[in-house]
């Protein structure tokens, strides 16, 4: 790894940046973050960045605003400071489920995110298992969307649970391209729970679409937020005659009560990674959740960035192609 990287971790990912630091064999970057009485905030790198590349590692998880304005005052610091270059790493994208107007006078919050980023000053995003693929196009700086799928797949193979019986269900019409990402890895068939949402957080069973009936079943999402959806909809499955229903899902947010009705649910184990800390409270409460480090990937990444490779090689040890 070149001198003239530096990685700063803000308060949300002190932990991972840590670690990915760790295994590119760089120290952590010296950086202050200061919140004031009034809720100002006031970003200062404790060392020199000038001419150097600055990868600041972010997710912007609860309190969303807060984190994402760290980002923001962070890449400004670099700029004036003239950083040559700023890679923006947010593991987790907030405001990424406000893509679209659903509804008439809705805002597209994502879009306003990046183009916040990019006029702050930020050369490159990267980011995982957005939850619409389509934000990178509101990007006009390279963004890598990475994905934990891979890894998510390599955990459900070493528990070695029996091939015939294994089915990858997607929660919603809307998973299915990753819901057969990780069937691929798992070599297993696919399902998918047709249901409704009359309000947010509450669902009404409609069908399952597929062969749940006896099956272990292993349902992928990229968030999960209050987990309401999630445990009716693993329930839905139990009511279908599946025999055992196991979560991966990228993006642990667990609002709420969420932990509480995780561990009353169906759900034998729900496989998370790292992207947004689990704080010690929440793992004090549980014993179903398992959490991932993303922290080798990103810094696989990093390195290609800086060696000029193809970022798709974080994938190689996991036998993935992003292609297919």
């Amino acid at each position: 790894m070149v001198k003239e990287t530096v990685v700063f971790a803000l308060t949300s990912s002190t932990d991972l940046a840590a670690s990915i630091c760790k295994d590119l064999g760089l120290p952590l970057g010296k950086i202050k973050v200061e919140h004031f009485a009034d809720g100002e905030i006031l970003v200062e790198p404790q060392e020199s960045v000038r001419g150097r590349k600055v990868f600041i590692v972010q997710s912007t998880c609860t309190p969303v605003t807060e984190h994402l304005m760290e980002v923001l005052v962070c890449i400004d610091a670099c700029k004036r400071a003239s950083a040559g270059e700023i890679n923006v790493i947010m593991p987790y994208y907030g405001y990424a489920r406000q893509d679209r107007k659903a509804k008439p006078r809705q805002p597209i919050t994502s879009k306003l995110v990046a183009n916040l980023l990019q006029v702050a000053g930020a050369n490159r995003v990267i980011t995982f298992d957005l939850h619409a693929a389509q934000i990178q196009g509101y990007f006009d700086i390279p963004i890598d969307d990475l994905t934990a799928v891979p890894m998510i797949g390599n955990y459900f193979k070493s528990l070695n649970l029996p091939k015939d019986e294994v089915v990858v269900v997607s929660p919603d019409h809307g998973g299915v391209v990753r819901a057969r990402r990780l069937a691929d890895i798992l070599d297993a068939p696919i399902a998918i729970i047709d249901k409704r949402r009359p309000k947010p957080n509450m669902v009404e069973a409609q069908n399952v679409i597929g062969d749940v009936d006896g099956k272990i079943c292993i349902v992928v999402d990229d968030i999960c937020d209050t987990a309401g959806t999630l445990c009716a909809g693993c329930q839905i499955l139990k009511d279908h005659g599946a025999k055992d229903v196991y979560v991966g899902i990228s993006h642990g947010i667990f609002s709420r009560d969420a932990i509480d009705k995780i561990e009353k649910s169906v759900i034998k184990q729900l496989v998370i990674t790292d992207t947004i800390p689990l704080s010690e409270e929440k793992k004090a409460k549980t014993t179903k959740i398992k959490v991932l480090s993303v922290a080798d990937m990103i810094a696989k990444t990093i390195e290609s960035i800086e060696n000029h490779t193809p970022v798709s090689k974080v994938y190689d040890e996991f036998n993935f192609d992003m292609y297919k």
